[in-house]
């Protein structure tokens, strides 16, 4: 499910159960990344999905990339796994206007 950056950040502050994930490289990383983030690189293929099996399935999941186009096709990709509540950052990290850890 797609989230405006408004609602992303309001439902992550009032959410005991989120898990803020970063589907990004490791390049785009250096720019900085949201505090608490964990970050499985999409790219990975197979090796992102193994990390993916990992991952508590009963967690809110809070997806981002660069724009939203990757951290989209993530969630749609742990919605097929089982991950029933994984939210989609619209604008990704470009438009992020909250905190940045560097």
């Amino acid at each position: 499910m797609d989230l405006t950056q408004e609602e992303w950040s309001a439902k992550l502050a009032e959410d005991a159960n989120a898990f803020i994930l970063d589907v990004r490289t490791e390049d785009e990383i250096a720019e900085g990344i949201i505090p608490n983030a964990v970050n499985i690189d999409i790219y990975k293929g197979q090796g992102f999905i193994d990390e993916l099996e990992k991952l508590d399935k009963t967690k809110t999941y809070y997806v981002y990339c660069r724009s939203g186009n990757r951290s989209g096709q993530a969630c749609a990709i742990m919605n097929s796994l089982g991950f029933d509540n994984a939210y989609n950052l619209e604008g990704g990290f470009m438009n992020w206007e909250g905190d940045v850890k560097e």
